[in-house]
């Protein structure tokens, strides 16, 4: 009989997936756990996998195009068999073989279930910006032992994968969620207890009273059957977890390639099929191309918007429309800050730069201006006490925000060493839940560019955004005589709605003071 594939939420923000590339066309042959496609998340391209053997009969979708999730990714089933219905009847829902599993975390209070020596995992909140997580990879089956603190799943949230352990003891009874599906925060992961504890009365227990969510589940009456996403994992020299994706594993034995050697480029620093390709490039004998265009020729090349792309699009597209943004630009005259730095930095163990004074003066002067250390809640106001700095990192594919945390506490070296961890991690992937969350200010500095003046898009939740540009040598007045001084231009956009015009200059007035006067911030 035929089976539908349908196309995984691969990421909580995921909406579509764009077919990157089939591995399979109409009328090949698929074995269970094969390749099928790459496919193009908002985070990451990741490998699909068949779950059933049989023939390609449909597909969703060509090279380069877009399917909804839980839209038809594929049909496999017994050449020549009739799948019209398949096809005509598919609402872009939940398929036929799928079994529907509560995930609901409320228990009723009309079951007992006291006496049930068995234990419901939870999935937990990574960050406070999380409400669901993907299961990347089980590391145990249904009817597996498992112990306390021993890596139960791997689990990727927005940015990054981490590795989930169980805390209890027993066999592994049911699993909710499939690899390579989502569950809510406080989503049913997996239920641990005695081999035969009756573990459908606890499930029974939190049904909710409103529609179920829909997953493949794993029990030991009910087949998981569903596409799936597998990163197999190999261990480098010095033991640390190298995560790679099927393909990439193979073709690493296939050339002999060291994984070890390899960067990352997936989400959570994941190796994937590119990054092989890459990599035997960087170690082969440079290849001379021509690009020559004949003359009087005219050509374009069309590509396709990268789902990260399109997500940074929606929420800055959100952000722009929601929040009533208005700009104050300000002139600050940087000579003593190119003083201050040059004499810290000859005796300093770690360089400093102008983006760690500025992120120090920020800090400094959000203390005397709380206003623009708010939030928007609607019917109400949120004034942070602390302050989190966000520094925005320029990475391949868009922008992460990494954050240093308490920074009006922390002096230009701690900042420094700081904001050089976090970009390297931003670059390479590695960027964890708690590195890129709670900001209540950020700084987006475009200045080593050559940028003189820029306006930036608020990075909501935030209500304030600075932009820096770059120091530039300008005539100027000074004590009636004309002169040759540093100046920077700084943008502060704001949202109108919490922050006012005077109380935006005010705070660029004391930056500015602190910037022009920085034996204040070096104390």
């Amino acid at each position: 009989m035929a089976e539908i594939l349908r196309m995984p939420k691969l990421s909580d923000t995921m909406t579509e997936g764009v077919i990157a590339a089939w591995h399979k066309k109409i009328g090949d042959a698929v074995k269970e756990g094969e390749l099928l496609a790459e496919v193009d998340s908002d985070k990451a391209t990741m490998e699909v996998e068949a779950y059933a053997s049989g023939t390609v009969l449909y597909l969703g979708a060509n090279a380069k195009s877009a399917i909804p999730v839980d839209g038809i990714l594929a049909i496999v089933g017994k050449s020549g068999e009739d799948i019209s219905a398949l096809i005509s009847g598919s609402t872009g829902g939940t398929s036929s073989v799928q079994t529907p599993v509560n995930t609901d975390t409320k228990l009723a209070k009309t079951i007992d279930t006291s006496h049930i020596k068995a234990k419901v995992i939870y999935m937990p909140k990574m960050s406070d910006t999380m409400t669901e997580g993907t299961i990347e990879k089980w590391h145990k089956k249904v009817g597996d032992k498992v112990k306390s603190g021993e890596l139960l799943a791997d689990v990727t949230t927005d940015k990054a994968t981490m590795e989930l352990e169980s805390y209890e003891d027993g066999t592994i009874l049911y699993i909710g969620v499939e690899q390579g599906k989502s569950v809510p925060v406080d989503g049913v992961l997996c239920i641990v207890g005695e081999q035969g504890a009756d573990y459908k009365a606890l499930l029974e227990a939190g049904k909710p009273s409103t529609t179920p969510n829909t997953s493949a589940v794993q029990t030991p009456d009910v087949p998981n059957q569903s596409v799936h996403v597998q990163v197999s994992t190999n261990t480098a020299s010095n033991g640390s977890r190298i995560f790679a994706s099927p393909l990439a594993k193979k073709i690493a034995a296939d050339k002999g390639i060291d994984l070890s050697q390899v960067q990352g480029t997936a989400d959570g620093g994941r190796i994937v099929k590119k990054d092989l390709e890459n990599y035997k490039s960087a170690s082969s004998a440079a290849k001379v191309v021509s690009n020559t265009v004949p003359t009087g020729s005219e050509s374009y090349e069309e590509v396709a918007v990268s789902q990260m792309r399109k997500t940074i699009a929606r929420r800055l597209g959100e952000s722009l429309f929601t929040a009533p943004h208005f700009s104050l630009v300000m002139e600050i005259n940087m000579d003593k800050a190119i003083e201050a730095r040059k004499s810290v930095n000859e005796y300093a163990e770690a360089k400093i730069s102008f983006n760690d004074m500025v992120i120090k003066a920020v800090a400094a002067t959000i203390r005397k201006h709380p206003k623009v250390n708010g939030q928007w809640l609607g019917d109400k106001m949120r004034y942070n006490h602390h302050i989190h700095i966000g520094v925005a990192v320029a990475v391949e594919d868009g922008l992460l925000v990494p954050v240093v945390r308490f920074a009006d506490t922390k002096s230009l070296t701690q900042i420094s060493g700081e904001v050089k961890e976090l970009g390297a991690k931003a670059k390479s992937g590695k960027l964890q839940p708690n590195d890129w969350a709670g900001n209540t200010f950020t700084i987006s500095n475009l200045g080593m560019f050559g940028i003189d003046e820029f306006t930036s898009i608020i990075n909501q939740p935030d209500v304030c955004i600075l932009s820096v540009g770059a120091i530039k040598q300008t005539a100027i007045v000074k004590d009636g005589q004309l002169t040759i001084g540093n100046i920077m231009k700084v943008t502060l956009s704001c949202d109108h709605r919490v922050v006012d015009g005077a109380i935006g200059a005010s705070f660029l007035q004391t930056l500015k003071a602190l910037l022009e006067d920085p034996v204040r911030i070096l104390a």
